[in-house]
């Protein structure tokens, strides 16, 4: 990036906008921001470790953007007709996208990770980080998630880490098309199932990725990703299965705890303090990933025995009155499915909270959804569906929550809507108290809207 710069973020509390800036302010450069949660008095706490670290907070009307020598950086989702890019275009400020910006950042480094994929790769992306950084590797880590290991009082929002040495670790994100702006050395790949985009979309995407990149990392046990693996070069590539031997790392006995898990990884112990069989396949391919960047299998393996998750990835909030509360990020049904399979590991009735993250995905994946809940949901969960995160802007909202609550109902399970839009959930918070008793599981899912995990919080107050 050179000299130093002046940045403005549009939308700086957002999962992938926050931990960009904190990088490049780490950088050196000056970083301003702006965001409409603020404007709305939300997540207060967010804004104030912006502050504390030097950065300087506007409304979103336009009075943080002052002059051509700013660099606007923005998200395809902020509109145009939005007060700050109005004023970007008054003041002949340049407008960078955010997935420009963190490419060029990646693509700078010394050792470039970039971790795709529909499900997981933020676990992924922390395991990776993690163990780079106990290896003293002083990495740079971009993730869409706050990693609890580099939580500490003055940083509870850790989603970055901005490091000294070469490594540059990277979520990168298929939804808008912006993964084929980056050249990874290692490409980690541990699925591809539908989810913003159609799968032939993907593929082409996903093909493309691995092209780019020097080495890549791919989970054979699922589908599309194996066909990948036999479509590149076998030097390329280094394969994970927790079904094919012939894989270069085979994963076995796995032993699954409520909030544990152990498994070996070519016969090498290895325990994690996150449950469930799907991070059994996150932590594969992240060791596959250290192998491939130098850190004995051993020493990695190790090192993931200290990963203490992510916020919002299956997250014990509490447990009051017997009941326990649980807040989840998923919200595709690949995600979805797998926290369910792993609450159902073990007893106890489920009281699922899913708010869909916006009428696109909802319309994109209704069917899927549909499918989804009447498959894993228990005779007696019961699903409570509130309408879709809205924003503003313009977006069809021809397909409702109703029709597929409606639908998973005439499927043989027990789904209701709640009439209310987030993030007013006064009706969802009283049914939900109402329907709990001991021994229940109360999961909150659902993405694009840290107010979810306040929501849990308040829930757990009631409870008790």
């Amino acid at each position: 990036m050179g000299e130093a710069k002046s940045y403005f973020f549009v939308g700086i509390g957002g999962s992938g906008m926050l931990p960009l800036a904190m990088i490049v302010h780490g950088r050196g450069h000056e970083v301003k921001g702006s965001d409409r949660s603020l404007d709305q008095g939300r997540l207060s706490a967010k804004f104030e470790e912006l502050r504390r670290a030097g950065i300087e907070l506007f409304s979103q009307d336009g009075s943080g953007i002052t002059g051509a020598d700013q660099i606007v950086v923005a998200s395809a989702a902020v509109e145009d007709s939005v007060p700050d890019m109005v004023k970007t275009r008054a003041v002949g400020a340049a407008r960078l996208g955010r997935p420009e910006l963190l490419a060029e950042l990646f693509n700078a480094a010394g050792m470039r990770i970039a971790v795709g994929g529909t499900s997981g790769k933020s676990t992924v992306t922390g395991m990776i980080g993690w163990i780079l950084h106990a290896a003293g590797r002083d990495p740079t880590v971009m993730n869409g998630a706050v990693m609890k290991n580099f939580v500490s009082p003055d940083r509870p929002f850790a989603s970055a880490l901005v490091g000294g040495g070469p490594d540059f670790v990277s979520e990168v994100d298929e939804s808008d098309g912006s993964i084929a702006l980056y050249r990874p050395d290692i490409a980690v790949l541990n699925n591809i199932t539908l989810d913003h985009k159609s799968l032939d979309e993907l593929r082409h995407l996903f093909r493309d990725f691995a092209a780019n990149a020097g080495k890549v990392v791919l989970n054979l046990d699922d589908d599309e990703t194996r066909l990948l693996a036999a479509a590149l070069a076998p030097e390329r590539l280094r394969t994970c299965s927790l079904k094919d031997q012939g894989a270069d790392l085979f994963g076995a006995d796995v032993v699954e705890e409520p909030f544990a898990i152990s498994f070996t990884a070519n016969g090498v112990p290895v325990r994690l303090q996150v449950p469930g069989r799907h991070n059994v396949e996150n932590a594969l391919v992240a060791l596959a990933a250290a192998e491939a960047a130098g850190i004995p299998l051993g020493e990695a393996a190790g090192a993931l025995a200290g990963f203490r998750g992510l916020r919002r990835r299956f997250e014990l909030v509490g447990e009051a009155g017997g009941v326990r509360v649980i807040d989840d990020f998923g919200h595709n049904p690949e995600k979805i499915a797998a926290t369910l399979r792993t609450l159902h590991a073990f007893p106890g009735r489920l009281l699922v909270f899913f708010q869909p993250h916006g009428y696109a995905p909802l319309r994109v994946m209704g069917s899927e959804f549909i499918d989804m809940f009447a498959r894993e949901l228990a005779a007696d969960d019961i699903l409570l569906m509130p309408d879709p995160v809205y924003y503003g802007g313009t977006t069809d909202m021809s397909v409702g929550t109703g029709s597929v609550t409606d639908a998973i109902v005439a499927r043989g399970r027990k789904a209701e809507h709640i009439a209310e839009p987030p993030p007013e959930r006064r009706l969802s918070a009283a049914r939900l108290v109402a329907l709990a008793r001991p021994g229940d599981r109360i999961v909150i899912m659902g993405a694009r809207d840290d107010t979810l995990t306040l929501f849990a919080e308040e829930l757990l107050a009631r409870l008790g």
